[in-house]
């Protein structure tokens, strides 16, 4: 299954080309509106998920880039040792591994991540992230991925169940 790193590629050349287009067209902080309740806006996290960490005094930058190497050669290995019947698994680690390298590379290259998409949830109460903090592909990558590990979970958990059931 080791065919599946495709796609980790693909989302790491996403978004590191994005990335680099958001540093030269975009201002730091100020809202570039391109649809309603969509914003182009250059940000910089130095934290984790939602800038979690983003004051802890600098060690953030190398201890969140150990975590993500580590994580994503473990996920590395895990996809290169599934069954070929495990394609939704696959994609889900293929996609998480590309989204945590392109975000391992912001933090060892500049000590951030680079965010740019801010998106307005008018749904949700003003004092409940609106607007939801700014993130980018590498980090729609991971959500995406991490989405699809749960259902392949939950779905391999219930074949599980169901076919113990019959023994």
């Amino acid at each position: 299954m080791a065919r599946w790193l495709w796609l980790s590629l693909a989302v790491l050349v996403l978004d590191q080309i994005t990335k680099v287009l958001a540093l030269g067209w975009l201002t730091p902080y100020l809202p570039y509106p391109v649809i309603p309740n969509f914003n182009l806006t250059l940000m910089f996290n130095e934290g984790a998920a939602f800038s979690v960490l983003a004051d802890a005094g600098g060690w953030q930058r190398w201890g969140l880039s150990a975590f993500a190497a580590g994580m994503s050669l473990v996920l590395a290995v895990w996809l290169t040792r599934l069954g070929s019947g495990e394609r939704l698994l696959a994609v889900s680690l293929a996609l998480i591994i590309g989204g945590a390298v392109g975000n391992l590379i912001d933090r060892v290259l500049y000590g951030h991540v680079i965010d740019f998409v801010q998106v307005y949830l008018p749904v949700i109460p003003l004092a409940l992230f609106n607007p939801w903090p700014a993130f980018n592909i590498a980090d729609s990558a991971i959500s995406v991925g991490v989405m699809l590990l749960l259902f392949a979970s939950f779905r391999a958990d219930g074949t599980a169940r169901t076919s113990s059931a019959r023994d």
